[in-house]
């Protein structure tokens, strides 16, 4: 099946959709990286057992970079840890990078 055959207005049709379900997966990630943040800035705090600091890179990696940047601000968490300090920023701007070369390459 061409794309050719497929009226327009469905292929308008499903891009909002899938621009609508990106924009929510970038909600929620972000959510729950800042969450998961908090929860261990939380717990660090009580002297509790800790999130890793390779799942809060992982949420960062999966689209949750500007929610762990956030936490980092706003509950000053892992702000000692340059490996956060560069890397998270860095994420970001990779993510920045990767969606602006889709966007100004798909038709």
């Amino acid at each position: 099946l061409s794309l050719t055959c497929v009226p327009s207005f469905f292929i308008l049709i499903l891009k909002d959709m899938v621009y609508e379900f990106l924009i929510g997966y970038i909600l929620t990630i972000n959510i729950v990286a800042f969450t998961t943040a908090l929860i261990d800035k939380l717990a660090s705090i009580r002297q509790r057992r800790r999130i890793p600091e390779k799942t809060l890179f992982s949420l960062a990696l999966l689209g949750g970079s500007v929610g762990l940047y956030l936490s980092m601000i706003i509950i000053r968490h892992k702000t000692r840890h340059l490996k956060f300090m560069l890397g998270v920023p860095l994420i970001i701007i990779s993510q920045l990078l990767l969606i602006w070369l889709v966007l100004n390459h798909i038709p």
